[in-house]
């Protein structure tokens, strides 16, 4: 068990997860869970659209067990020599349970945003995995939900809700932050 802070950061696509990460990312190292969905399309020779990330995401689950994605991500932060750390991405009680097994200090954060307030942030956004219509959008909630991550959210040490100013959710994060190091 090591004495590392390790804060998970958990929401819904387009919930405002990468301004958090932004955020963090000035003090801390981020580790992106997503990024080893990504990397295993990239090994089974997949384009990263919506449709293959997931289909990968949920096969690798059913091959190595839900909390597969938090195994392969606990090296990165037992290795990263800040005593502080970033997990964007968390997505299962079965990873909080994973990181909790690993880190005595780990925080979960949620951040939530209505379905109307992420797709317009999704839509605009334009990355090459985001959903170009409601229907590819609701799929993809589907998909994120059949996880665990609705658990994940509901079950988390703090919530924010982003449907306002960002530089409200900065404030709500760096507060949080301030608690988390014994600063607040």
């Amino acid at each position: 068990m090591h004495a590392k802070i390790v804060i998970g950061i958990a929401g819904m696509p387009g919930s405002g997860k990468a301004t958090a990460e932004k955020v963090f990312k000035k003090k801390y190292p981020i580790i992106v869970m997503g990024d080893k969905v990504r990397e295993e399309a990239r090994k089974r020779n997949l384009q990263p659209t919506p449709e293959n990330l997931g289909k990968v995401m949920l096969q690798i689950r059913n091959e190595q067990g839900p909390a597969v994605l938090a195994k392969r991500c606990i090296p990165k932060i037992e290795a990263a020599t800040s005593g502080v750390v970033v997990v964007d991405g968390v997505r299962s009680l079965e990873e909080v349970d994973e990181y909790r097994k690993a880190f005595r200090n780990f925080v979960l954060i949620a951040i939530h945003a209505s379905p109307t307030t992420r797709f317009r942030r999704l839509l605009a956004r334009k990355r090459t995995d985001d959903p170009k219509n409601w229907e590819d959008f609701v799929a993809r909630d589907k998909r994120e939900l059949s996880v665990g991550l609705g658990n994940v959210v509901a079950t988390s040490d703090h919530m924010i809700i982003n449907e306002g100013r960002k530089d409200h959710m900065i404030r709500e994060l760096n507060e949080i932050l301030r608690e988390c190091l014994g600063n607040g």
